[in-house]
């Protein structure tokens, strides 16, 4: 056996003095480490002196306390502050003053915030509440991140926070005044003695707001700003009916009337429905002011003045509409229309009902609803002879005709079926009466054909007399028509084509056999007499055979 002579061994006989790693970093923060010990391990000396110094106190505490060793709860096990002071969150109330230039109404303005301090990782957030119509971007002055306390970059901590105090940041001085209930236990509770709370200053231009404005010549007692601000977004709705009577096509639209009351305007819009016939247009009427009463003035008294195409200024309105003019169930006349208003959103009549208890605001019902649209029935006109009915029809459905739809497994099922019959033409003109033809019944689309047979020196032309056709039965209407079908065509029966009358002489034994295979579709009459008829036939047939006149003898 050789031994390398490069190879090195540890000696044994040295005791290791250094001090072990006993923190881990996970998640970013430091965690102590429990030592572990594996198969062929062994701890080190100053963790078997910690060990043996803990069993030792462990074995001291039965004569001191009750109960095992884990139940006393001597040993905790460490929370990390990440947990600990999780959504933990200190808030207090400040305020800031700003400097206003070139007004002449205020110098300065008072700027409520909220400071909100995470204990979790001792970082602030400087928030200012919104104000409906102010015109102040506002929100979040400073975003959530730690505030440096001085020029040394040292951050501020909540024991450097008190009420009182001015948290300078970025240059703006923040007064603390008050702070909120878990802000006040939590500082309590760490020994910090908060100050007494502070009065929040009045903003000069909001109070100046809230007193009523001076009055010199005209006294007024209506502010249209502060109508503004206090009706902004409020909206009375109404549901009415426009009545368009006068008009050339008379008609009924249904439309919502919008009463702002922000500024006392109206708005008109068109409930638009689908093929309807009328544009896509919502606004019937843009938002307005809508004079009532106009004051008297010279041109009024002129016959056929065009007043109608002069703008009417304020100077000529003497009163506008107001909520008090809209009332459910009444008819009113806006720009010259007539609106019937059958009823109301919730809003409107808690409005109403808050603030004009006197108007009643009741529903009432809609008269002639289908006049909303009008579902006028489409009328087919009458067939006029050119084409097929289902052709003819597809012009008055379709703008680009389509062509009709066919029962395609019908179609399938009856291919090359074809019902033959024998016929003889009926005419009061004795050219024409007697006249032979073969008449050809389609399975798969129930269209009929005529074929005149040819005969010697009749001076008439044979072939096709008809091409296929579906034939209506005489007294059937255009709008639901009714077709020949096989049940009709019995031996002796009078078919009417096109004018013209053919009488059913004689079948094939096709026929016969696909009849008596639909036994139940067909009538009994209709079966019994091709049945009758070609029985006489076979019959003739048989005796005929017999005679051995006309039949060949087989061949050997």
């Amino acid at each position: 056996m050789s031994l390398n002579m490069n190879s090195t061994f540890r000696d044994v006989r040295k005791s290791a003095f250094h001090r072990s790693q006993t923190l881990v970093y996970r998640n970013g923060f430091a965690v102590p480490r429990r030592p572990t010990v594996g198969i062929g391990q062994d701890p080190l000396l100053s963790e078997q002196l910690i060990q043996q110094q803990i069993s030792e106190l462990s074995s001291e505490t039965p004569y001191i306390t009750r109960g095992s060793y884990q139940e006393q709860g001597l040993v905790e096990d460490f929370i990390p502050a990440y947990v600990a002071l999780d959504k933990k969150v200190l808030r207090f109330y400040a305020y800031f003053e700003e400097d206003i230039l070139f007004s002449p109404k205020e110098q300065h303005r008072v700027c409520p915030v909220v400071i909100y301090y995470y204990l979790e990782d001792d970082s602030i957030c400087i928030f200012e509440p919104r104000v409906e119509n102010s015109g102040i971007p506002q929100g979040e002055r400073i975003k959530r991140q730690r505030l440096p306390r001085n020029e040394h970059g040292e951050p501020y901590l909540w024991k450097n926070l008190n009420i009182g105090m001015y948290l300078e940041v970025y240059g703006v001085k923040y007064n603390i005044t008050q702070c909120d209930a878990f802000t006040k236990e939590f500082m309590e509770s760490e020994g910090i003695v908060l100050n007494d709370p502070q009065p929040m200053p009045v903003d000069p231009y909001g109070q100046s707001r809230k007193n009523t404005l001076p009055s010199h010549i005209t006294p007024s007692n209506f502010d249209q700003m502060q109508q503004f601000i206090d009706m902004d977004r409020k909206v009375l709705r109404f549901f009415a009916l426009l009545d368009d009577a006068d008009a050339l096509f008379a008609d009924t639209r249904a439309v919502t009337i919008q009463f702002y009351l922000g500024d006392n305007t109206v708005e008109i819009r068109e409930v638009h429905e689908a093929n309807s016939g009328h544009d896509p247009f919502p606004i019937l009427m843009h938002r307005q002011k809508l004079p009532k009463t106009f004051k008297a003035t010279p041109h009024m008294y002129i016959e056929n003045f065009p007043s109608c195409v002069l703008e009417v200024s304020k100077s000529e309105v003497e009163e506008y509409y107001t909520p008090k003019d809209f009332q459910t169930g009444q008819t009113m006349k806006l720009r010259g229309r007539r609106f019937l208003l059958y009823d109301c959103d919730g809003f409107t009549k808690e409005y109403y009902q808050k603030n004009h208890p006197d108007i009643p605001m009741k529903p009432s019902e809609v008269p002639n609803k289908t006049s909303l649209v009008q579902l006028r029935k489409k009328e087919v006109p009458p067939y006029n002879g050119f084409g097929s009915l289902e052709d003819s029809l597809q012009n008055c459905l379709y703008l680009i005709p389509e062509p009709p739809k066919k029962n395609v497994l019908k179609m399938l099922e009856n291919n090359n079926k074809v019902l033959c019959y024998s016929a003889r033409m009926e005419s009061q003109n004795p050219d024409d009466d007697g006249r032979l033809f073969i008449l050809s019944y389609s399975l798969a689309n129930d269209m009929i054909s005529i074929y005149e047979k040819p005969t010697r020196n009749s001076g008439i032309i044979a072939g096709k007399f008809l091409k296929d056709t579906r034939i209506s039965k005489p007294g059937s209407s255009s709008e639901n028509p009714e077709f020949y079908s096989p049940a009709d065509f019995a031996i002796g029966a009078t078919l009417h084509v096109f004018g013209r009358r053919f009488v059913l002489t004689d079948a094939d034994q096709y026929v016969l056999n696909y009849l008596e295979s639909n036994a139940g579709q067909i009538p009994h009459q209709t079966l019994l007499s091709i049945h009758q008829k070609l029985g006489v036939r076979t019959e003739n047939n048989q005796a005929h055979d017999q005679n051995g006149d006309d039949v060949a003898e087989p061949s050997s």
